[in-house]
């Protein structure tokens, strides 16, 4: 679906795709009433009720299999900032151990790296325009302190090794966290959701000829239907786009104080 659609929100995007199912199936309701005529009618009625509900079960399938890949996409990207966060939080807990001037530039760089990736990397990943080609810098330059950093006892020795796992495990996460902001369900699957939806309601509209306000109410609830789960999908499918997407929320609450930084 375009960047507009997923950019609006749920009311709006509401609006829309229910406009947009309830016009679809307006015009289909319309064809086969103007085109029902009493030869037609016969031809018309001949067609077997039972596709309904072959039809009808196939749509479900299609639904079933293009949220299962919503909300799994959405599993992973919730997943990966909670890593992420709590790596985050793991490093800024063992800088204690560090000798005070490490400590202080290590908390600086994490804070500065959360703040980077709030105001720059979380639209870009809205945008689908998050790029995994250039490694952050704070966090780099936070590999690099600690590996420079000598070690005074065992103790520190541990520490460090600690804080260089946790920033690695911080980096994948944010490696799985923008990759999955650039997954989205693709035009084909949407193109046979839909097409599988105007087969049925053209079936409603062909068996139920001969009764137009039974044809129409049966198409409309089933317009409401097909509606509400491309709404459902459609509101999901972007994991950082759109009104209900993620935020930092995770890595906000584990960004240092400013003074504990310096």
């Amino acid at each position: 679906m375009s960047d507009w659609l997923h950019n609006l929100s749920v009311p709006w995007m509401a609006f829309i795709v229910f406009g947009f199912t309830y016009l679809v199936a307006i015009l289909i309701f319309a064809g086969v009433a103007i085109l029902s005529t009493k030869e037609r009618a016969t031809s018309f009625k001949s067609i077997s009720p039972g596709m309904l509900p072959v039809l009808g079960i196939l749509f479900g399938l299609f639904v079933a299999f293009t949220a299962a890949q919503v909300w799994s996409d959405s599993d992973r990207a919730t997943a990966a900032v909670s890593r992420e966060a709590s790596s985050l939080r793991a490093v800024i807990l063992l800088a204690g151990g560090l000798p005070p001037e490490q400590e202080a530039r290590l908390r600086g760089l994490v804070r500065d790296y959360v703040e980077e990736t709030v105001a720059v990397e979380w639209p870009m990943m809205a945008r689908q325009a998050a790029s995994l080609k250039a490694a952050p810098p704070a966090l780099t330059a936070a590999l690099r302190l600690v590996v420079s950093t000598p070690a005074q006892n065992p103790g520190q020795q541990t520490t460090q090794h600690e804080i260089i796992t946790n920033l690695n495990s911080a980096l994948d996460a944010r490696r799985q966290r923008i990759i999955v902001s650039q997954t989205e369900v693709d035009s084909i699957k949407w193109w046979c959701l839909y097409l599988q939806a105007i087969c049925e309601l053209l079936v409603i509209a062909l068996v139920h000829c001969d009764n137009r306000l039974g044809s129409a109410i049966a198409m409309g609830l089933f317009a409401t239907g097909v509606a509400t789960s491309v709404l459902l999908i459609a509101a999901h499918d972007r994991p950082f786009t759109g009104q209900i997407s993620i935020a930092p929320t995770p890595l906000l609450q584990i960004m240092p104080d400013k003074e504990a930084s310096r």
